[in-house]
Protein backbone atom coordinates (compact mmCIF):
# COMPACT_ATOMS: atom_id res chain seq x y z
CA UNK A 1 0.00 0.00 0.00
CA UNK A 2 1.39 3.41 -0.99
CA UNK A 3 0.48 6.45 1.10
CA UNK A 4 1.31 10.13 0.82
CA UNK A 5 -0.01 13.04 2.89
CA UNK A 6 -0.70 16.36 1.22
CA UNK A 7 -0.52 19.75 2.94
CA UNK A 8 -3.68 20.69 4.77
CA UNK A 9 -4.32 17.24 6.26
CA UNK A 10 -5.79 15.68 3.17
CA UNK A 11 -4.47 12.18 2.62
CA UNK A 12 -4.21 10.39 -0.71
CA UNK A 13 -3.33 6.71 -0.75
CA UNK A 14 -3.57 3.79 -3.13
CA UNK A 15 -4.60 0.21 -2.42
CA UNK A 16 -4.39 -1.86 -5.60
CA UNK A 17 -7.01 -0.52 -8.03
CA UNK A 18 -8.64 1.59 -5.28
CA UNK A 19 -7.53 5.15 -4.52
CA UNK A 20 -8.47 6.76 -1.21
CA UNK A 21 -9.05 10.46 -0.54
CA UNK A 22 -9.26 11.00 3.22
CA UNK A 23 -10.36 14.14 5.09
CA UNK A 24 -8.02 13.96 8.07
CA UNK A 25 -9.07 16.40 10.79
CA UNK A 26 -10.72 14.15 13.42
CA UNK A 27 -10.23 16.64 16.28
CA UNK A 28 -12.73 18.92 14.46
CA UNK A 29 -14.88 16.08 13.12
CA UNK A 30 -13.08 16.43 9.78
CA UNK A 31 -14.13 20.04 9.25
CA UNK A 32 -12.48 21.29 6.06
CA UNK A 33 -9.96 24.12 6.25
CA UNK A 34 -8.97 26.33 3.32
CA UNK A 35 -5.69 24.44 2.95
CA UNK A 36 -7.56 21.14 2.84
CA UNK A 37 -9.80 22.37 0.01
CA UNK A 38 -6.72 23.56 -1.86
CA UNK A 39 -5.00 20.17 -1.44
CA UNK A 40 -7.76 18.18 -3.15
CA UNK A 41 -7.19 19.00 -6.87
CA UNK A 42 -3.47 18.05 -6.85
CA UNK A 43 -4.22 14.73 -5.17
CA UNK A 44 -6.93 13.96 -7.72
CA UNK A 45 -4.61 14.95 -10.59
CA UNK A 46 -2.14 12.37 -9.32
CA UNK A 47 -4.82 9.71 -9.18
CA UNK A 48 -6.04 10.59 -12.67
CA UNK A 49 -2.54 10.06 -14.06
CA UNK A 50 -2.35 6.53 -12.63
CA UNK A 51 -3.89 4.01 -15.08
CA UNK A 52 -4.01 1.30 -12.40
CA UNK A 53 -6.62 3.20 -10.40
CA UNK A 54 -10.17 2.09 -11.22
CA UNK A 55 -12.21 3.49 -8.29
CA UNK A 56 -11.87 6.38 -5.82
CA UNK A 57 -13.19 6.05 -2.25
CA UNK A 58 -13.70 9.25 -0.25
CA UNK A 59 -13.84 9.08 3.56
CA UNK A 60 -13.12 10.89 6.81
CA UNK A 61 -10.66 9.94 9.55
CA UNK A 62 -11.93 8.44 12.80
CA UNK A 63 -15.37 7.15 13.68
CA UNK A 64 -17.20 10.41 14.45
CA UNK A 65 -17.62 12.05 11.05
CA UNK A 66 -17.32 11.82 7.30
CA UNK A 67 -17.01 15.60 6.94
CA UNK A 68 -18.81 17.97 9.31
CA UNK A 69 -18.58 20.97 6.98
CA UNK A 70 -16.27 23.92 6.59
CA UNK A 71 -13.94 24.79 9.47
CA UNK A 72 -15.95 27.56 11.16
CA UNK A 73 -12.94 28.53 13.30
CA UNK A 74 -11.41 30.00 10.12
CA UNK A 75 -14.43 32.13 9.18
CA UNK A 76 -13.15 35.28 10.90
CA UNK A 77 -10.15 35.09 8.58
CA UNK A 78 -11.46 33.46 5.42
CA UNK A 79 -14.99 34.94 5.30
CA UNK A 80 -14.67 38.22 7.16
CA UNK A 81 -15.76 40.20 4.09
CA UNK A 82 -17.48 39.62 0.78
CA UNK A 83 -14.10 39.55 -1.01
CA UNK A 84 -12.75 37.00 1.48
CA UNK A 85 -15.87 34.88 1.12
CA UNK A 86 -15.61 34.97 -2.67
CA UNK A 87 -11.98 33.82 -2.57
CA UNK A 88 -12.78 31.07 -0.08
CA UNK A 89 -15.79 29.92 -2.09
CA UNK A 90 -13.69 29.81 -5.27
CA UNK A 91 -11.11 27.48 -3.67
CA UNK A 92 -13.86 25.21 -2.39
CA UNK A 93 -15.68 25.22 -5.72
CA UNK A 94 -12.48 24.22 -7.56
CA UNK A 95 -12.04 21.28 -5.19
CA UNK A 96 -15.64 20.19 -5.66
CA UNK A 97 -15.38 20.47 -9.44
CA UNK A 98 -12.22 18.33 -9.42
CA UNK A 99 -14.04 15.68 -7.39
CA UNK A 100 -17.25 15.82 -9.42
CA UNK A 101 -15.45 15.59 -12.77
CA UNK A 102 -13.03 12.80 -11.77
CA UNK A 103 -13.41 10.36 -14.65
CA UNK A 104 -13.51 7.14 -12.62
CA UNK A 105 -16.27 6.04 -10.22
CA UNK A 106 -16.21 7.85 -6.88
CA UNK A 107 -17.69 6.22 -3.77
CA UNK A 108 -18.33 8.13 -0.54
CA UNK A 109 -17.82 6.00 2.58
CA UNK A 110 -19.82 7.84 5.24
CA UNK A 111 -19.89 7.34 8.98
CA UNK A 112 -21.11 9.85 11.57
CA UNK A 113 -21.67 13.48 10.66
CA UNK A 114 -22.11 14.46 7.01
CA UNK A 115 -23.09 18.10 7.30
CA UNK A 116 -22.91 21.31 5.28
CA UNK A 117 -19.91 21.17 2.99
CA UNK A 118 -19.59 17.51 3.95
CA UNK A 119 -22.94 16.76 2.32
CA UNK A 120 -21.72 18.65 -0.75
CA UNK A 121 -18.61 16.45 -0.81
CA UNK A 122 -20.80 13.34 -0.61
CA UNK A 123 -23.05 14.60 -3.41
CA UNK A 124 -19.99 15.18 -5.61
CA UNK A 125 -19.41 11.42 -5.42
CA UNK A 126 -21.21 8.99 -7.71
CA UNK A 127 -22.30 6.56 -5.00
CA UNK A 128 -22.78 7.00 -1.25
CA UNK A 129 -22.60 4.24 1.37
CA UNK A 130 -23.43 5.20 4.96
CA UNK A 131 -23.58 3.65 8.40
CA UNK A 132 -26.88 3.34 10.25
CA UNK A 133 -25.88 6.10 12.69
CA UNK A 134 -24.84 8.64 10.03
CA UNK A 135 -26.45 12.09 10.15
CA UNK A 136 -27.03 14.47 7.27
CA UNK A 137 -27.95 18.15 6.96
CA UNK A 138 -26.98 21.67 5.95
CA UNK A 139 -27.05 24.07 8.96
CA UNK A 140 -26.35 27.26 6.99
CA UNK A 141 -29.55 28.94 8.25
CA UNK A 142 -28.29 28.54 11.83
CA UNK A 143 -25.01 30.26 10.98
CA UNK A 144 -26.28 33.06 8.75
CA UNK A 145 -23.89 32.32 5.88
CA UNK A 146 -24.98 32.33 2.25
CA UNK A 147 -25.34 29.17 0.19
CA UNK A 148 -24.80 29.67 -3.52
CA UNK A 149 -25.30 27.86 -6.79
CA UNK A 150 -22.26 25.60 -6.56
CA UNK A 151 -23.48 24.19 -3.27
CA UNK A 152 -27.17 23.99 -4.10
CA UNK A 153 -27.13 22.69 -7.69
CA UNK A 154 -25.98 19.15 -6.81
CA UNK A 155 -28.48 18.98 -3.94
CA UNK A 156 -31.39 20.12 -6.12
CA UNK A 157 -30.34 17.68 -8.86
CA UNK A 158 -30.35 14.84 -6.32
CA UNK A 159 -33.49 15.45 -4.25
CA UNK A 160 -35.46 18.09 -6.18
CA UNK A 161 -36.24 21.70 -5.26
CA UNK A 162 -38.90 21.06 -2.60
CA UNK A 163 -36.75 18.70 -0.52
CA UNK A 164 -33.70 20.93 -1.01
CA UNK A 165 -35.68 23.85 0.39
CA UNK A 166 -36.77 21.80 3.40
CA UNK A 167 -33.18 20.76 4.12
CA UNK A 168 -31.97 24.37 3.96
CA UNK A 169 -34.99 26.07 5.55
CA UNK A 170 -35.21 23.76 8.57
CA UNK A 171 -31.44 23.25 8.97
CA UNK A 172 -32.29 20.01 10.77
CA UNK A 173 -30.40 16.73 10.77
CA UNK A 174 -31.65 13.70 8.87
CA UNK A 175 -31.07 10.08 9.85
CA UNK A 176 -29.47 7.61 7.48
CA UNK A 177 -32.84 6.00 6.80
CA UNK A 178 -34.39 9.39 5.99
CA UNK A 179 -31.42 10.15 3.74
CA UNK A 180 -31.88 6.84 1.93
CA UNK A 181 -35.58 7.57 1.35
CA UNK A 182 -34.70 11.02 -0.03
CA UNK A 183 -32.05 9.63 -2.39
CA UNK A 184 -29.14 11.34 -0.61
CA UNK A 185 -27.37 7.99 -0.13
CA UNK A 186 -27.29 4.69 -2.01
CA UNK A 187 -26.96 2.11 0.78
CA UNK A 188 -26.95 1.71 4.56
CA UNK A 189 -24.67 -0.83 6.27
CA UNK A 190 -23.81 -1.60 9.91
CA UNK A 191 -20.91 0.50 11.20
CA UNK A 192 -18.74 -2.56 11.81
CA UNK A 193 -19.12 -3.59 8.17
CA UNK A 194 -18.64 -0.23 6.46
CA UNK A 195 -14.99 -0.58 5.47
CA UNK A 196 -15.18 -4.22 4.36
CA UNK A 197 -18.44 -3.66 2.47
CA UNK A 198 -17.09 -0.56 0.72
CA UNK A 199 -13.85 -2.29 -0.19
CA UNK A 200 -15.67 -5.27 -1.71
CA UNK A 201 -18.10 -2.91 -3.45
CA UNK A 202 -15.22 -0.90 -4.94
CA UNK A 203 -13.34 -4.03 -6.01
CA UNK A 204 -16.47 -5.27 -7.76
CA UNK A 205 -16.64 -2.04 -9.74
CA UNK A 206 -12.89 -2.17 -10.42
CA UNK A 207 -13.27 -5.62 -12.01
CA UNK A 208 -15.68 -4.27 -14.64
CA UNK A 209 -14.71 -2.69 -17.96
CA UNK A 210 -13.28 0.75 -17.12
CA UNK A 211 -13.93 2.24 -20.57
CA UNK A 212 -17.60 1.29 -20.30
CA UNK A 213 -17.88 2.83 -16.85
CA UNK A 214 -16.11 6.02 -17.92
CA UNK A 215 -18.45 6.35 -20.90
CA UNK A 216 -21.54 5.73 -18.76
CA UNK A 217 -20.43 8.31 -16.20
CA UNK A 218 -19.77 10.85 -18.95
CA UNK A 219 -23.17 10.35 -20.57
CA UNK A 220 -25.06 10.57 -17.28
CA UNK A 221 -23.15 13.67 -16.19
CA UNK A 222 -24.04 15.38 -19.47
CA UNK A 223 -27.70 14.35 -19.24
CA UNK A 224 -28.17 15.99 -15.85
CA UNK A 225 -26.88 19.32 -17.18
CA UNK A 226 -29.14 21.90 -18.73
CA UNK A 227 -29.59 20.88 -22.38
CA UNK A 228 -27.85 24.04 -23.63
CA UNK A 229 -24.66 23.08 -21.73
CA UNK A 230 -24.40 19.41 -22.71
CA UNK A 231 -21.41 18.06 -24.61
CA UNK A 232 -22.96 14.90 -26.00
CA UNK A 233 -20.42 14.72 -28.84
CA UNK A 234 -17.60 13.89 -26.44
CA UNK A 235 -19.81 11.54 -24.46
CA UNK A 236 -20.87 9.65 -27.60
CA UNK A 237 -17.24 9.34 -28.70
CA UNK A 238 -16.39 7.67 -25.39
CA UNK A 239 -19.26 5.24 -25.97
CA UNK A 240 -18.09 4.36 -29.49
CA UNK A 241 -14.50 3.81 -28.31
CA UNK A 242 -15.78 0.94 -26.21
CA UNK A 243 -16.74 -0.97 -29.35
CA UNK A 244 -13.22 -0.56 -30.78
CA UNK A 245 -11.51 -1.69 -27.59
CA UNK A 246 -9.71 -4.88 -26.70
CA UNK A 247 -11.88 -5.01 -23.59
CA UNK A 248 -14.98 -5.44 -25.77
CA UNK A 249 -13.31 -8.41 -27.47
CA UNK A 250 -12.29 -9.79 -24.08
CA UNK A 251 -15.82 -9.42 -22.74
CA UNK A 252 -17.30 -11.34 -25.67
CA UNK A 253 -14.64 -14.06 -25.45
CA UNK A 254 -15.13 -14.46 -21.69
CA UNK A 255 -18.89 -14.76 -22.18
CA UNK A 256 -18.44 -17.52 -24.78
CA UNK A 257 -15.85 -19.32 -22.66
CA UNK A 258 -17.92 -18.94 -19.46
CA UNK A 259 -15.16 -17.30 -17.47
CA UNK A 260 -14.58 -13.99 -15.76
CA UNK A 261 -13.23 -11.31 -18.12
CA UNK A 262 -9.94 -9.57 -17.44
CA UNK A 263 -10.28 -5.94 -18.50
CA UNK A 264 -7.25 -3.68 -18.99
CA UNK A 265 -8.96 -0.43 -19.95
CA UNK A 266 -7.94 -0.40 -23.58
Amino acid sequence: MNETAAAGRMIGRKEGPIAHLVFDNPARRNAVSASMWAAIPPILDGFAADPEIRVLVVSGSGDKAFVSGADISEFDKTRASRADAERSSRVGAEAMTALRTFARPVVAMIRGFCLGGGLNVALACDLRIATEDAQFGIPAARLGNGYGESGLAPLVATVGPAVAKEILFTARRYTAHEALALGLISRIVPAAELESFTRDYALGIAANAPMTITAVKSVINELIKDESRRDMTTARELVMRCFDSGDFKEGRAAFKEKRKPIFVGA
